[in-house]
């Protein structure tokens, strides 16, 4: 997967510096894999779930919140935000217009 973009991450990093471990290793994980559905995404994080048209994974034992667009048949990840679980659960997220 080519996944867009990884500076969202690391200004992420800046000002919350306990999870860029995880989320490197997110990174990481997700460049390397082929993923053809929700299903295969699920093999490698099976907390990992459709939410509208976004796939949302847990971050950090679920401190964090990684809300990403997958076009499987593309092979492309967008990141669309990465969130505390606080500001995940005030679904502010889900305003965004490709919901």
């Amino acid at each position: 997967m080519h996944v867009i973009s990884r500076k969202k991450l690391r200004e992420y990093c800046k000002n919350h510096a306990d999870s860029c471990e995880a989320l490197d290793d997110w990174y990481r994980i997700a460049e390397q894999a082929e993923w053809m559905s929700l299903v295969e995404v699920q093999a490698t994080y099976p907390q990992a779930e459709a939410v509208g048209n976004f796939t949302v994974f847990n971050i950090k034992g679920n401190k964090y919140r990684l809300i990403v667009s997958i076009n499987y048949a593309k092979q492309i990840i967008y990141i669309k935000y990465v969130l505390t679980h606080g500001e995940y659960d005030k679904d502010n997220w889900k305003n965004d217009p490709y919901f």
